[in-house]
């Protein structure tokens, strides 16, 4: 099911914001913010993390990574200095192939990862890197970082212009399937009502007026209409 739901997302260039609305309005990484604009990516996700303003881990954990996957960087005490920056991003992106990766902290370099077009998604800017150190995790980084392993890995992350929105692997299923294309079908028919129908954003996200006056929709949504259990 994690292929459909990828696929879907990526035929229907469903946004972040739609998912998080198929989700019931969760689902949503708090701060995560595009290094470059016009960017839409959706795959499974690889978690990786590293903790004490050191990148080593970063390095060492991402050697063996299989490409086609959103990569996901977790920091645990690295304040706000950058996890990385060019070098680290060009071997992620044009060697290792992964979709698009996500930083729960800060990244560096950006006027080359701007010149580049890498879709790199973070919390911030700053030239300040973290060091290169080989250091050895606490055991209550380690448990917290199993935690949120348990979280990431194996979900569905979709990042965009207005951010990332994650599928948690319990809801990989053919339920956020169905609500994902009823989200893309309600978003055709709002447009369709504002656009050509004319009517207010009351009679149509409020009143659903579609719902009891199907006429006046075009044969193609309303067929979809009769097809999707809508909820409204």
């Amino acid at each position: 099911m994690d292929k459909e739901i990828i696929s879907i997302i990526e035929r229907n260039r469903i946004s972040s914001t739609e998912v998080a609305d198929a989700l019931g309005k969760k689902g949503v990484l708090e701060g995560m913010l595009p290094i470059n604009s016009g960017k839409h990516v959706s795959g499974k996700v690889k978690y990786v993390y590293t903790f004490d303003e050191t990148n080593w881990p970063i390095h060492e954990q991402v050697q063996d990574l299989e490409g086609d996957v959103i990569l996901f960087v977790d920091t645990f005490n690295c304040g706000t200095k950058a996890i990385f920056g060019d070098l680290v991003a060009k071997y992620l992106i044009l060697y290792k192939r992964v979709k698009g990766i996500v930083v729960n902290g800060y990244m560096r370099d950006i006027p080359n990862l701007k010149k580049h077009n890498y879709p790199i998604w973070c919390l911030g800017y700053t030239p300040l890197g973290c060091a290169n150190i080989n250091l050895t995790a606490s055991n209550d980084i380690v448990k917290k970082a199993e935690a949120r392993k348990k979280i990431f890995e194996g979900g569905i992350i979709t990042c965009d212009d207005s951010g990332c929105t994650l599928i948690k692997e319990l809801e990989i299923n053919e339920e956020t399937y169905k609500r994902l294309d009823l989200i893309e079908l309600q978003e055709d028919i709002w447009f369709f009502c504002i656009d050509t129908l004319k009517w207010s954003t009351y009679e149509t996200v409020c009143l659903k007026r579609y719902l009891t006056e199907t006429d006046v929709l075009p044969p193609a949504l309303r067929k979809r209409l009769m097809e999707i259990p809508f909820e409204g």
